[in-house]
């Protein structure tokens, strides 16, 4: 009797067991047909999406600055070469621009909005809004035919007059896809046509494209190792610097001097900044305008105030990365100190009144340190330089603008 009981328990649980078991595999089989419909009404809703996008186009002025913001370009922004480019060998310690030492003009494009007209601009001619590329602001031609003086000039309350000293700077960083070339008319074609003597075969422009410089009645000169039917340096950053002195003319294009002109042949007065896009789809984009007024000699200026004060030397945002357009004046300053080994110098760094005061304070003690570490691997003796930072206790100007607060922004070189 015991064994009959326990045999029939046995056959209850295999019952009780086969019974989970069928119960589950049909819990599995479910769940898993559940899952495959939600999936698939996913898949269908994003196809439905993407069909809707097609369909409506793309052409709306909203839809096009979205697209700017989403755009990686390939390989180089920010001045990073893309590893075509033979020029990523090129050092810039020999570079030899050195800005104005007073600047007129800055537009670092902070706290514009996209869709938005470039609020320290006008408009001469042409489609030209902010948006944002890579995660940087950015001026951004949509449309903009150069002829004729299209594309966009500062704003400045002395635009009408020559606005321009006799010694000046211009720089700025530009974009370069295939097709596209960038145009520096230096007259402002919206507020100087009474200043205006040329003939329209004399037009005052500048031309640069993604490896070459030249201009009207200016022959065209190229980036060393390059030529007309280089077909690099696409999807890159250029910085582009213009020196003019009452009459000759420099210009570079990152590290390279490619015009080098003893006499312009008319007097400069004003600017318009432009980009031409033959094909329609090319885009230009650029950011980081400066114009300033030039200065005497680093070493005159040196030798009359026992220090070189300059807003030349740039740094990345928020940090003590030195930008390499800032080795024109660096360089200038070793090869003074390689000339004369008796100088020694303190490196003393400034911001302007912006962000937090300790914050800048250790901001502008980083950045002294930065370019002394840079002197000293250009050849000069360490125990010949020391480093202060001062962040924003010692303003030479006020910080009611861009332009003075960039003229906060220093470095000096104060004689020990």
């Amino acid at each position: 009797m015991k064994f009959l009981t326990t045999v029939v328990g046995i056959l209850f649980l295999f019952m009780i067991t086969c019974n989970a078991q069928i119960d589950l595999k049909k819990i599995l089989k479910n769940t898993k047909k559940k899952t495959e419909t939600k999936i698939e009404k996913k898949i269908e809703k994003k196809l439905d999406e993407s069909v809707d996008d097609v369909l409506n186009g793309d052409n709306s002025q909203e839809d096009l600055n979205k697209n700017v913001e989403k755009e990686k370009p390939s390989d180089s922004v920010n001045g990073t070469n893309s590893q075509d480019d033979p020029k990523k060998d090129f050092v810039w310690n020999k570079y030899d621009f050195v800005p104005g030492n007073i600047v007129i003009f800055d537009d670092n494009l902070s706290g514009e909005k996209n869709g938005e007209f470039p609020s320290k601009w006008d408009l001469t001619k042409g489609t030209i809004e902010n948006a944002t590329f890579n995660g940087e602001n950015v001026i951004y031609f949509i449309k903009c035919n150069t002829s004729g003086g299209g594309g966009i000039v500062p704003l400045l309350k002395n635009s009408t007059d020559d606005y321009l000293p006799d010694e000046f700077t211009v720089e700025f960083d530009a974009f370069f896809e295939t097709g596209g070339y960038y145009t520096l008319y230096l007259l402002d074609y919206k507020n100087q046509k009474k200043l205006d003597k040329s003939t329209p075969s004399t037009d005052k422009w500048l031309r640069f494209s993604k490896n070459s410089a030249g201009g009207n009645s200016i022959e065209t000169s190229y980036y060393p190792g390059t030529s007309g039917k280089e077909k690099k340096f696409l999807n890159i950053w250029r910085h582009i610097a213009i020196s003019f002195n009452k009459r000759a003319l420099k210009v570079y294009l990152d590290d390279a001097r490619v015009l080098n002109l003893p006499n312009l042949g008319y007097e400069p007065t004003g600017i318009t900044l432009g980009f031409h896009n033959p094909s329609g789809n090319t885009k230009g984009y650029v950011k980081n305008i400066r114009i300033a007024k030039g200065a005497v000699p680093l070493y005159d200026k040196f030798l009359s105030d026992g220090k070189i004060v300059t807003s030349g030397i740039k740094f990345d945002i928020n940090k003590s990365t030195i930008k390499p357009e800032s080795f024109g004046v660096i360089n200038e300053i070793v090869k003074i100190m390689l000339e004369n080994p008796d100088i020694k110098f303190s490196v003393e760094g400034h911001t302007d009144s912006d962000g937090d005061d300790k914050a800048n304070q250790k901001l502008s003690e980083d950045r002294a340190k930065s370019v002394v570490a840079k002197m000293v691997e250009f050849g000069i003796s360490s125990d010949r330089l020391t480093s202060k930072g001062f962040g924003e206790s010692k303003p030479l100007d006020n910080n009611n603008s861009p332009e003075s607060k960039a003229n906060n922004r220093r470095v000096e070189f104060v004689k020990m």
